[in-house]
């Protein structure tokens, strides 16, 4: 079973620049076809500073910085009995190259169902960037088979 005790638990924050050729290479490997997230100048045009960050790239900032698997180590949670549950996104501003995302997570519960066969982390997220500013919050739950 997984300790209750980590409910509150803060993980340390993760920073991730926004780069050009990274979200591009983002966009691409995700089939966006919005010429928005790859084109300067239609970012412009639709009123953007600079390219926009696809909205599932937020989550890059704690996988680069091995958030994610230091969490996995701590609560004792092996790969190969973990699926992804959900993921959850509420935007308030766009991220841009250019940006410098913190993404500082923490538990905020963990819940057994099926007489404990199946265990449930809920992991909540803020997403601010260089000016402090909220950009998202990001909702995941991670479930281990037992």
């Amino acid at each position: 079973m997984i300790d209750r005790k980590w409910i509150g638990h803060r993980m340390p924050p993760a920073t991730l620049p926004i780069e050009r050729s990274r979200l591009q290479f983002f966009a691409k490997a995700i089939g966006e076809t919005d010429p928005v997230y790859v084109d300067h100048d239609a970012a412009v045009q639709a009123g953007y500073a600079d390219l926009p960050a696809p909205p599932t790239f937020l989550f890059a900032a704690e996988l680069d910085a091995g958030v994610t698997n230091r969490l996995l180590d701590d609560l004792q949670i092996p790969l190969a009995r973990l699926l992804h549950g959900e993921q959850g996104f509420t935007y308030h501003r766009m991220a841009c190259v250019g940006d410098t995302v913190t993404v500082q997570s923490s538990i905020t519960d963990i819940y057994a169902k099926k007489n404990g066969a199946l265990e449930f982390v809920v992991k909540d997220s803020q997403a601010t960037n260089q000016l402090g500013e909220l950009l998202a919050e990001l909702r995941t739950v991670l479930v281990c088979r037992n």
